[in-house]
């Protein structure tokens, strides 16, 4: 599932592609992708000759920024992809859902094989109710360590679960929580609140390091993720930990373990990480 390095580097592709570009047309493939309340009919009537204002990021979602203080939240799923029709890849397209037709000629493709993902629609008011459901931006100013500390005395759960929950940290998942907790030598099972001043800022700052060294390298492609110009990303084979379980550690040379907390696979080296 795309992550926020993934959703980052669609966001910086698409700035570039789209922002300014005004909505000529919406075709709705699969209304199945849209949230729940919204219709085609509200889509195509909300969006028709507005222009996009800009392209931002919060959590795991790509944020269209039209004038009039309209949002749409595109939450990709697990494989999602969006991508402008002037990207060489787009001809490669197979399960597009979701078409906006740009003045210039060109369109912006949301595709969905699984389509899981979910587009939905929110003006102001609505845009600061989803906002505030959402928690610290791990690269903002605002994820100091000790807010990082703040945040696990409020658990018991492991901590890599509590790197998944949304509400507290928005835009992590599985594959870099379990890169991050590699870093810090901290056990994906541990409880939360039992990490140490020092733990919770070794994690803090691990989460902060692999996240912009995977926007760097434009996301993990695993199968199905691609950037804002349909191409690959390139920092899965940089993986320490998460997928790696059998394989010897890069530091120490012990094997890789998995585990499974709450149905999903953590990695972790039972060397580095005691």
């Amino acid at each position: 599932m795309p992550e926020l390095p993934e959703a980052e580097t669609i966001v910086r592709d698409l700035q570039d592609r789209v922002a300014g570009a005004r909505v000529t047309a919406v075709r709705v493939i699969w209304e199945d992708v849209l949230a729940p309340g919204l219709s085609p009919h509200k889509l195509r009537h909300s969006l028709r000759n507005r222009q996009i204002e800009g392209v931002s990021r919060r959590g795991k979602n790509v944020v269209l920024e039209f004038e009039g203080d309209l949002r749409l939240i595109i939450n990709l799923g697990m494989t999602g992809r969006v991508i402008s029709s002037r990207s060489p890849r787009a001809v490669e397209l197979q399960h597009i859902a979701v078409r906006l037709a740009l003045a210039d000629g060109s369109a912006l493709l949301y595709d969905d094989a699984r389509r899981f993902g979910c587009l939905d629609l929110r003006d102001a008011d609505g845009w600061r109710a989803r906002n505030a459901e959402l928690g610290v931006e791990p690269l903002s100013a605002d994820f100091t360590a000790r807010r990082m500390h703040e945040i696990t005395r409020k658990s018991t759960t492991p901590i890599r679960n509590l790197l998944l929950d949304q509400k507290r940290i928005a835009g992590i998942g599985n594959i870099y929580a379990n890169e991050a907790l590699f870093r810090a030598r901290v056990r994906p099972r541990r409880r939360a609140r039992r990490l140490t001043r020092s733990e919770t800022r070794a994690l803090r700052d691990a989460l902060r390091v692999v996240l912009r060294e995977a926007i760097a390298a434009r996301g993990t492609t695993f199968s199905d993720y691609r950037d804002g110009e349909g191409e690959s990303g390139a920092f899965e084979p940089k993986l320490r930990v998460y997928g790696r379980d059998g394989l010897p550690c890069t530091v120490c040379r012990t094997p890789i373990k998995r585990i499974v907390l709450t149905n999903r696979s953590a990695f972790y080296c039972p060397r580095c990480q005691r």
